[in-house]
């Protein structure tokens, strides 16, 4: 074995919840700036159409980040015990748009009676979906089915989780964009810059200074959004928008969200803040049906987790407990009012590749700044201001790092390099 300063190899690296202070809180930060994205996103997509107005979509943004830094904490310390953000789900959007959409909301004139109506309605579905996650997470039973989950299998539920969110833009060329409700299209000016700073920090930086443990690759995602954001900033206030049209507008300008002005400087989310939920057959299986498909991409987001945390392939009983609490989490999400439902952040488990840093505390010291910044309105609301194409244009390689474990996945297991398997695998993936 080579001594201090000897020719042998590298010393190997601390437990990842050994990290110091100061880096694990910065690192903190860094989580709650990804998963800021999809808690505005989400929101600002749904409660206009619900009849809200900037104040509805600031508390509804508030509860849903105070929601998640409850379930965030309850996931890392009673659930799988991976360093698993839970977030706001695009899968539960579509059957929140039927409940908007559904004819017993059409006859209410006052947009706001409108909103409080269908954000009651959404309540009791999600409250009904819940029960679904629970049942089969508590249970046991999601953990018989996990035992038929080979590594081939496995595969595509990774790639379902990394790729799901993507489609072709550019007019169909070979660049993939995130299908968010803003692309990076929507603002190239921004979101192309944040795309290109992100790759420098994270990706040639650290090699050019010869460092595995370079600061610019681990906080490259704080980095680059303070310089994007900053340049937004100075395009707003030096009049490139002054002319443009109002979608421009609405997408790269930094003072168009109207959160700030309808936060609240401090206020407290309670359970039934909107009233009793009301309850629905159709929407809640429509909502259940979302819950289904949230486990399953949750149980792939969970697998990729476990690999870039440098963990032991997760027990079947863990991912099963883990379903179960993300279960607690939609039901306390109906409970409050968040207009959506909860599973595991797919951006944040590859900001885990990203900075190959795996650390419980760290998720939880961003639950911590979850919670604080959804107390304190005005301050939470600044951040939430950030234009979306920024978002958008760091889920574009946070999506990416998910996905490309599917395909990593074949090097744990030599099985999967035999051609027959690799035919199964490419049916599989064709059809995402």
């Amino acid at each position: 074995m080579a001594g201090p300063g000897g020719g042998g190899g590298a010393a190997p690296p601390p437990k990842q919840d050994e990290l110091q202070p100061h880096p694990a809180i910065l690192l903190g930060f860094q989580h709650f700036i990804v998963m800021l994205g999809t808690t505005v996103i989400i929101p600002t997509a749904l409660v206009p159409q619900m009849g809200g107005g900037n104040e509805e979509k600031a508390k509804v943004i508030q509860t849903l980040l105070f929601v998640s830094g409850i379930n965030t904490f309850f996931q890392t310390f009673f659930g799988t015990r991976l360093p698993a953000v839970i977030g706001g789900s695009y899968t539960f959007i579509a059957p929140t748009i039927s409940i908007i959409l559904a004819g017993r909301y059409s006859d209410i004139a006052d947009p706001h009676e409108k909103f409080l109506h269908i954000m009651r309605g959404t309540q009791g579905a999600l409250i009904v979906a819940s029960t679904l996650q629970i049942i089969f997470g508590f249970s046991g039973l999601w953990r018989n089915v996990n035992r038929y989950l080979s590594p081939l299998a496995a595969v595509p539920l990774i790639a379902l989780a990394g790729f799901g969110l993507y489609e072709l833009g550019f007019s169909g060329q070979f660049l993939m964009l995130c299908t968010l409700n803003t692309q990076v299209a929507k603002c190239v000016e921004i979101g192309l810059p944040q795309i290109i700073l992100l790759l420098i920090f994270s990706q040639y930086i650290p090699h050019a200074i010869q460092s595995e443990k370079s600061v610019y690759g681990r906080f490259s995602v704080l980095f680059s959004v303070a310089i994007v954001w900053l340049y937004a900033y100075f395009l707003t206030i030096g009049g490139a928008y002054r002319h443009a049209p109002p979608k421009t507008q609405a997408h790269c300008r930094t003072d168009r969200s109207g959160l700030i002005g309808g936060a609240p400087w401090i206020r407290i989310p309670y359970p039934f803040q909107w009233g009793a939920p009301t309850f629905d057959a159709g929407e809640a299986f429509a909502m259940m049906a979302a819950s289904f498909v949230a486990l399953v991409e949750s149980t792939g987001t969970f697998i990729g987790i476990s690999r870039y945390a440098s963990a032991t392939m997760v027990p079947h009983s863990v991912l099963s407990r883990g379903i179960g609490w993300q279960g607690i989490g939609i039901l306390l999400d109906g409970l409050f009012g968040t207009a959506n439902g909860s599973s595991v952040s797919v951006e944040n488990a590859g900001l885990l590749g990203l900075t190959r840093v795996g650390s419980r505390r760290v998720v939880q010291i961003s639950a911590g700044f979850m919670i604080f910044f959804s107390l304190l309105g005005k301050f939470g609301a600044a951040f939430a201001s950030i234009p979306a194409p920024i978002f958008a244009a760091l889920y574009c390689l946070l999506f990416a790092y998910v996905g490309k474990l599917s395909f990593s996945e074949t090097a744990y297991h030599q099985s999967l390099t035999r051609f027959a398997n690799f035919h199964l695998l490419s049916q599989h993936l064709k059809f995402m």
